[in-house]
């Protein structure tokens, strides 16, 4: 179902945006310690993390589907998606407790088995709330340039959440002990309580009342799961853009996905200070929170897909120059990352606002009813861009021979090997993958004429 034209109020956007305060707080704090706190304070190996993290994040392209077909059923059934969302928005702080409530002491193997079953819990919880939240813009804004506003400040939002998160949640760690048990409870109950804030107070941007279509008829487990996956496949069978799009934002997602994982490393092993992780974040999200509105300019004058095309060259180049931190690690990193973080807003903001153009040409080709399912397919492939991210990065590690340890014991330091995998990690590897990202944008057609030419 798409939006009517009409005016799109400022309340509605300020809603729609606070909900990037959940989606961004979740997408970055995990993201950034998850795999650091399995092998740096559960004494898990890097290997091991690395299936943890990839497991709990598979489980979500498996229900991601799901939830988007589930999320399209109750919009025709109640006409509004609201109640998945508020779901969603609950359950996601105490999973996100349990995750990092591991008991000082409890042996590797169990260490690895609760945290990857509280993950679970929590990425299911994030789900409800996440597959809805991005089919609604095709809902709230009708054309081109609105939806470019919506997202505009939706990312706003989220540059903000990623510098809250990724320099708060380590502060939050620090203060409460460091790379302890205590340390990162205290970060885990506060930075829980405020993404299940943002979903909830966000979920009530979801329109109620829309006209309610006849459900499809209720059928088994095993042949619904058949029906929503196949639902999945014919979106990406019938549209050629949403194909492109996706699988440039996955790669993406895989790039960016690793550098997020790496910043722990990287702060602690080649800048030798776990504190740096704060400052590599200000450096990352300050410029970015002052360039995002830049994007929505640069979108309307040469289109997003432009935009989207300048700012991942940028991101590569801005990636590839920290390879020098191989010969001269130092302070002068938070400049190419200051750069990255420009970027950075640019490859959020201009695919985001173009997903919902991807729905709108899809409902007035193939009929309406689908958003949920383009929305839990993009959910889909964002979580696998992030999940190959953590585990590319924690192959690279197994591979170079880091060494994990446990909370209170002395770090001794990693060899050359190791130190080089990380800093590969964070420069090179993730600038060729944004190079080839470039290779299916290219293939994008989609342009203002084609959707508002239609309107």
């Amino acid at each position: 179902m798409i939006a009517t034209e009409q005016s799109l109020t400022r309340a509605t956007v300020a809603r729609y945006a606070v909900g990037s305060l959940g989606t961004g707080g979740f997408a970055t704090l995990p993201g950034l310690v998850l795999v650091y706190y399995l092998t740096d304070s559960l004494g898990v190996a890097a290997l091991v993390a690395g299936v943890v993290v990839t497991v709990a994040k598979v489980w979500d392209v498996v229900i991601d589907p799901v939830i988007g077909a589930r999320s399209d059923r109750m919009l025709a059934a109640r006409g509004s998606r609201r109640p998945m969302m508020l779901l969603g928005g609950a359950a996601l702080p105490v999973f996100f407790l349990l995750t990092f409530a591991v008991p000082s002491g409890t042996p590797a193997a169990a260490a690895a088995l609760w945290v990857l079953l509280a993950f679970l819990l929590t990425a299911t919880a994030f789900s409800l709330f996440q597959v809805p939240y991005i089919a609604l813009p095709a809902e709230l804004a009708s054309g081109y340039d609105q939806r470019t506003r919506l997202l505009t400040w939706r990312v706003v939002v989220l540059t903000f959440a990623i510098l809250l998160f990724g320099a708060g949640g380590p502060a939050l760690r620090s203060l409460g002990g460091g790379n302890s048990f205590a340390g990162y409870l205290l970060m885990a109950l506060v930075a829980g309580v405020v993404i299940g804030a943002g979903m909830l107070v966000s979920a009530f941007v979801a329109p109620r009342g829309l006209p309610a279509a006849v459900p499809p008829p209720r059928e088994s487990v095993a042949a619904t799961l058949r029906s929503n996956y196949a639902a999945g496949v014919r979106v990406l069978r019938d549209s050629q853009p949403f194909r492109a799009l996706l699988l440039t934002f996955l790669l993406q997602g895989l790039a960016t996905g690793m550098m997020l994982a790496g910043a722990n490393y990287v702060a602690t092993w080649v800048l030798h200070s776990e504190d740096a992780v704060t400052f590599l974040f200000v450096a990352l999200i300050a410029p970015a929170l002052v360039v995002t509105p830049v994007w929505g300019v640069v979108a309307r004058r040469v289109g997003k897909e432009r935009g989207f095309v300048a700012a991942s060259i940028l991101f590569a180049l801005a990636a590839l120059s920290m390879l020098a931190l191989l010969w001269a690690p130092g302070a002068w990193v938070y400049a190419p990352v200051a750069v990255a973080g420009a970027a950075y807003a640019g490859m959020q903001s201009l695919p985001m606002a173009m997903l919902p153009d991807v729905i709108s040409h899809d409902a007035r080709r193939n009929g309406e009813g689908r958003a949920g399912t383009f929305g839990g397919m993009w959910t889909a492939g964002e979580t696998t861009g992030m999940a190959l991210g953590a585990t590319v990065l924690s192959l690279v590690l197994a591979v170079s021979g880091y060494v994990s340890r446990t909370a209170g014991e002395a770090g001794a330091a990693q060899p050359g090997s190791a130190v080089a995998g990380i800093v590969l990690s964070f420069s090179l590897i993730p600038a060729a993958v944004i190079a080839i990202s470039l290779v299916p944008l290219a293939r994008y057609r989609l342009r203002k004429g084609d959707i508002d030419g239609v309107v």
